[in-house]
């Protein structure tokens, strides 16, 4: 393994990403295990691990699974990917144990706009950083891609079925063959197995069939599809579509999303394989006919085509550590907006390739009352995996902020408390802290506690940390490093996990899935957020009652809210309780496998600060080299 010399003060993180020497990624993925059979190549640095390797290791026992998640954040972050991807430097080049981190690919979103990269940071980081931050193997562009020709085909089924009859519509979507026969496409008998009927050759259908299988019939107010785009733009939250003259007054309005809440991508992270993969595509939602059907992908005629632009994403990204330990790389849902998790499949890999002395450690996103939330109660129930431990991340700044401290905020100078010794505020703010470890605790799950220690940190404020994280039920809290001295600032983090890793954990759910949808969302605000009741907004009670109608409520949830505060209010730190939770709308994932609730004014479209990221990005000409980016 790779050994770091590493400088004080720590540089830049693209300093030290460019400062370092890779191995070719082959030699991590024969240290790993992966067969070359099983690794395709996309430059020297990177590879995708086709999923041959499950097949391969079908029989393989399982290494540790561990969920690395964290505290209410700031805008600044508190480290979570630096932690990840430190534990498992210190776990595979210092304590001798097999270990894979699991990430997320990042957005462009942030990147380009206020949060960064998703590397890592400092001596802890995923390289090359400029590659993992950037298109990388080309997945999100895909989803992207996805989405759009799924929009595209249903504005344009829409328009066809508005100005052509039913027999001529019906010829179309049935084409004859070199012999003169209509045929139905392979991917349109599955709509006719919907309608229940049994014949397969178009010829024989009645008149009423026919009409049935080529109407859709789609009502433009039920459509839930929006196209999507990968950077932030807060200008195509709402727009019109169908002004040009040749679509016949086929306007409605639509919006964008940001590509990562596509649902698509929910589909990529919660697959299993290509025939789940498949499944999934075609019975994605997009809206319901007038007579209150849901209109499906396959309805379309399109998941085969979706399956067709997916197929090489469902394959995870191999790249390494600073210190050559493997990561992989798969699928980057946010967790504010989506279930926030990396994939089932680069898990399963993961695990599969440790062996039971070996670890996966995974990363769910933001704090641990959602991303950590939804890895328990959504990514679990689809991939039939439970963890072994898991591991808060904090800081003393983000719990001063959070004890009455002046607000955070990314680009500004940090308030005078936070870089000065300040007791009151850290034992007041310990109260977030100390929230998500017991929520952590209702899973049935041991928590460690990882304390990412930053210069201006004294040992008392430490102290109040470590002894209030011991109080509310972590079986240990640990001052890490890892940012300045990379894995060897995480080892005694690393050892206290294998610890916690002793013990076999009595997992649980937090609701069961086929209670009413309010009762599990319920069931969310009250034990993991502290809310004393729920308001369910006219437009989310009407769809509650759709759902159940439809008979797809039988679902886990997946809550949009702040990443901010336990509440629907992002002002408010710390640890609230005795609030009212506004739910205004649901969407149903079909896809995905769960129901989105959306909390109070929370949007699937970021908007640009004042002053991007993209500010300090730029390419130096002379030497080819990318700077600015963090």
């Amino acid at each position: 393994m790779g050994r770091l010399t590493p400088k004080s003060p720590v540089p830049s993180d693209i300093e030290i990403a460019q400062e370092a020497v890779p191995v070719p990624i082959v030699q991590v993925a024969e240290q790993l295990g992966v067969q070359s059979n099983e690794l395709e190549q996309y430059g020297h640095m990177k590879a995708k691990v086709n999923l041959d390797v499950l097949k391969r290791l079908k029989d393989a026992p399982l290494g540790k699974y561990v969920v690395v998640a964290g505290i209410t954040p700031t805008p600044l972050g508190e480290g979570k990917s630096t932690t990840t991807v430190g534990l498992c430097q210190a776990l595979g080049a210092h304590l001798g144990r097999k270990a894979v981190g699991t990430v997320r690919q990042p957005s462009q979103g942030p990147t380009f706009g206020i949060k960064g990269g998703a590397a890592g940071g400092g001596y802890s980081q995923v390289v090359p950083m400029e590659e993992f931050n950037l298109h990388m193997t080309g997945d999100i562009h895909a989803i992207t891609a996805a989405n759009n020709l799924l929009a595209a085909a249903l504005d344009v089924r829409m328009f066809h079925e508005s100005t052509q009859k039913d027999e001529a519509l019906f010829n179309r979507l049935c084409p004859k063959d070199k012999d003169g026969n209509m045929t139905f496409a392979p991917v349109m008998l599955r709509r006719l197995k919907k309608l229940g009927i049994s014949k397969t050759n178009p010829a024989d259908l009645t008149t009423e069939e026919k009409t049935k299988f080529a109407r859709l019939d789609i009502d433009p107010k039920t459509i839930t599809w929006k196209r999507v785009m990968d950077i932030n733009d807060r200008f195509l939250r709402g727009i019109t579509v169908g002004q040009g003259p040749q679509e016949k007054g086929q306007t409605r309005e639509t919006g964008f999303d940001i590509a990562v809440a596509s649902e698509i991508m929910a589909v990529l992270a919660l697959a299993t394989d290509f025939k789940d993969m498949r499944e999934r595509l075609g019975r994605m939602v997009i809206g319901n006919s007038r007579a209150g059907e849901q209109v499906t992908a396959d309805d379309l005629g399109i998941g085969g085509a979706l399956m067709v632009l997916m197929k090489d994403a469902l394959a995870p990204t191999l790249m390494q550590t600073l210190e050559e330990t493997p990561i992989l790389v798969h699928a980057g849902p946010f967790a504010n907006i989506a279930h926030g998790n990396s994939s089932i499949i680069a898990d399963r890999v993961a695990l599969r390739l440790v062996g039971p002395e070996g670890f996966c450690v995974t990363e769910a996103g933001f704090g641990a009352d959602i991303g950590m939330e939804k890895f328990m109660n959504i990514k679990c129930r689809s991939s039939g995996l439970t963890p072994d431990a898991v591991v808060i991340v904090a800081t003393v700044r983000a719990l001063k902020m959070h004890g009455g401290g002046a607000p955070v905020t990314a680009g500004k100078p940090l308030d005078h408390a936070y870089k000065s010794e300040n007791l009151d505020l850290v034992t007041k703010g310990t109260c977030n802290l100390e929230r998500h470890i017991k929520n952590a605790g209702k899973y049935g799950v041991p928590v460690v506690v990882a304390l990412n220690r930053f210069a201006s940190d004294t040992q008392a404020e430490l102290d109040i940390i470590i002894k209030a994280s011991k109080d509310a039920g972590a079986t240990d809290a640990i001052v890490t490093e890892h940012h300045g001295k990379g894995g060897e600032g995480a080892v005694d983090l690393g050892n206290a996990l294998i610890k916690a890793c002793e013990t076999k954990p009595k997992f649980d759910f937090l609701y069961p899935v086929d209670i009413p949808i309010k009762a599990k969302i319920e069931a969310i605000a009250k034990e993991m957020y502290g809310a004393a009741e729920v308001e369910f907004l006219p437009q989310a009670q009407k769809m509650a009652e759709e759902y159940e109608r439809l008979g797809c409520d039988k679902l886990p949830i997946c809550m949009a809210k702040t990443q901010y505060s336990f509440s629907a209010d992002a002002s408010q730190k710390g640890a609230p309780s005795g609030f009212t939770l506004p739910v205004r709308d649901l969407k149903v994932s079909l896809g995905a496998g769960f129901i989105v609730a959306y909390v109070g004014d929370i949007m699937l479209m970021p908007g640009l600060p004042t002053r991007p990221a993209f500010y300090e990005i730029d390419l130096d000409v002379d030497s080819g080299r990318i700077i600015g980016l963090s």
